[in-house]
């Protein structure tokens, strides 16, 4: 896909403001409901690795519903899901997307529309959170091509989040909080570097394939799926902060 293509669609334009008041509330339910009363969260570590300004994209593995709303609670920042559009028709939880002003994706398309409004949010200066399987999973999948297309022609660093100990969850207190609840764990930010051609399809499959295997690095081994082979792990299109 060009980015010619995804520039020219006549989106309104993203306003930063008109969401922060909401997202502000939203996140002290998040805080103060759903994390003390519906999932149960043991530790997060490396939360100095998230920028304190600035675009980032967060990219974590899915294997639970409420990884999403997990990592928006525990980050120190706002942060803005690329979801699923089918997540707004949800009963009763459908309304949250929308009125947290998620990107609503339609994952069985190249969805240039979601793509320039992740690009939009980016350029606002914040946070954006995709999981790059498009779905949830037990252990990695294959990667879509989108996080290396966002991160790389807006030069945005990308900051892998490991998600682990979700599933089962939610569940009301104190109902199956014996077992052990989520960790998250937050790496250190990368970007791909630049070159003199813009990237072509095998280009970004590459990249992305780069990115996940530093994702699956931190994660455990049986989460790591396609990924699993370190071998086969790359990094010369990647340069580290």
């Amino acid at each position: 896909m060009e980015i010619s293509q995804v520039r020219r669609l006549g989106l309104p334009v993203y306003d930063h403001q008109e969401h922060e008041v909401r997202r502000g509330i939203l996140k002290w339910l998040i805080r103060n409901f759903a994390m003390r009363l519906l999932v149960k969260l043991d530790r997060v570590v490396g939360l100095e690795n998230v920028p304190t300004d600035g675009p980032a994209l967060l990219m974590i593995n899915h294997i639970a519903f409420v990884d999403p709303i997990v990592v928006m609670g525990c980050m120190p920042r706002n942060v803005v899901p690329m979801a699923k559009i089918e997540a707004y028709h949800y009963p009763i939880i459908g309304i949250f997307p929308g009125l947290w002003g998620c990107i609503p994706v339609r994952r069985q398309e190249a969805d240039r529309r979601a793509l320039r409004m992740a690009m939009d949010v980016l350029e606002a200066g914040e946070i954006v959170l995709v999981a790059p399987e498009g779905t949830r999973s037990p252990a990695l999948q294959s990667g879509k091509e989108g996080v290396a297309f966002l991160a790389y022609h807006t030069q945005t660093p990308i900051i892998p989040v490991a998600v682990e100990g979700t599933v089962g969850f939610p569940s009301v207190f104190p109902f199956g909080w014996d077992r052990p609840g989520a960790i998250i764990r937050v790496g250190p930010a990368f970007r791909f570097k630049r070159h003199p051609r813009r990237p072509d399809r095998a280009m970004l499959r590459k990249m992305t394939d780069q990115a996940m295997y530093i994702l699956a690095s931190m994660l455990l081994p049986e989460r790591r799926g396609v990924y699993a082979d370190s071998a086969l792990a790359q990094t010369d299109l990647i340069e580290f902060y």
